[in-house]
């Protein structure tokens, strides 16, 4: 595939690619910028919370690095999928359960997995 390709914005699923991997930027943003991130991987039981926070990190970078860029994309998002739906169950517990990602649920992570797994899905070799 081309790079052409790769960033053909009239192609959906690129479209849907460009911002699975795209919203991983502002997530990594505030987890180093934001110093109630690290309050949250406490609060949802990670020990040592600093240490899965910088997993996280790296984790993240690599997500949104092949997705943006379409390397290995149909791996990438399946990783992503699941470590969103980590992310969903550590705010599920953090919340205790809240729904709407507006009141700081778990909504938005999980919808945000599932595009990923549509990534992964429509793009895996056949």
């Amino acid at each position: 595939m081309s790079w052409a390709d790769k960033f053909n914005l009239l192609n959906g699923l690129v479209i849907l690619r460009l911002i699975c991997g795209l919203f991983f930027v502002p997530h990594l943003y505030a987890k180093f910028f934001v110093p109630e991130a690290l309050g949250f991987f406490v609060a949802a039981g990670f020990k040592p919370p600093a240490t899965w926070m910088y997993i996280a990190c790296a984790v993240e970078t690599v997500l949104a690095i092949g997705l943006i860029l379409g390397i290995y994309t149909p791996y990438v998002a399946a990783i992503a999928c699941v470590h969103l739906l980590v992310a969903a169950a550590a705010v599920y517990k953090v919340t205790q359960g809240k729904w709407l990602w507006n009141i700081g649920g778990y909504e938005y992570c999980l919808f945000w997995s599932i595009a990923c797994l549509v990534v992964a899905m429509q793009t895996w070799p056949k």
